[in-house]
This record gives C-alpha cells, sequence and structure tokens, in this order.
C-alpha cells in the first residue's frame, strides 16, 4: 500500500468520525467533563458556583434534577473561559 493510499483511507476514516459525532443541544456534566477533559466533580462545581450558564433539570435518575448544560454555553467556554464566580469569597 502506497502513502498516497493510505493517506486516502485516513481521510475517509475521519470524515466517518466527523459525521458520527452529534451535536446535541443539552449535555450532562459527565459528557462535558468528557468533552472539556475535566473531572465530572469540576464541572458541577463550576455549575454550582455559576462558572458555567448551567440549568437543573429531571433527569429522570430519582427525584433530584441534575445540571444540564447548553451547546451555545460549551461554544461560549472555548472562546471566553470560565465565568467569574457569582459566590462571594
Amino acid at each position: 500500500m502506497t502513502v498516497e493510499e493510505r493517506l486516502e483511507k485516513i481521510e475517509n476514516l475521519l470524515v466517518v468520525l466527523v459525521e458520527r459525532q452529534q451535536v446535541r443541544e443539552w449535555y450532562s456534566t459527565e459528557q462535558v467533563a468528557q468533552i472539556l477533559g475535566k473531572a465530572e466533580f469540576t464541572v458541577r462545581e463550576w455549575c454550582r458556583l455559576g462558572r458555567l450558564k448551567a440549568e437543573k433539570r429531571n433527569s429522570g435518575r430519582g427525584s433530584y434534577p441534575a445540571w444540564t448544560i447548553s451547546h451555545l454555553e460549551i461554544q461560549r467556554y472555548y472562546r471566553e473561559g470560565l465565568m467569574p464566580s457569582r459566590r462571594p469569597a
């Protein structure tokens, strides 16, 4: 197999991977942690402290709502970083 054939095969695989990646409207803290390469605890704390804009929604896992983060907020985080904490020191 030539280098050109190998590169073409790699490009085709990348196209398949990009097509398979879904953009969701809302993400769980676990999903956001994987996307950002952070611990889930860290993402939950950022939500609790107001460093990420998040909403509490019923998750279907009991009577306690879970934090959810929008796709737009993840994009904002990539552009601008964390927001200042809303809680006093």
